[in-house]
């Protein structure tokens, strides 16, 4: 089950959620005010590792040897 980031509409509250890919298109309740106004985001990691995926295993080379 992925983790999904949201960000709440109401309040503005930041949140992840363990959701099943089934339900990733449901909106979320908001665990600080209870709106059900929550906006699914795309996290850090993805938007950074897509990005630079070209670069990703530079600083992973073995070195000397």
């Amino acid at each position: 089950m992925p983790i999904y980031e949201y960000r709440c509409e109401q309040c503005g509250e930041r949140f992840d959620k363990l959701v099943p890919m089934s339900q990733a298109h449901v909106s979320q309740r908001c665990p600080s005010c209870g709106a059900e106004r929550a906006r699914k985001l795309m996290s850090s990691f993805a938007a950074t590792s897509a990005s630079g995926a070209g670069d990703a295993g530079a600083d992973c080379a073995p070195t000397g040897g």
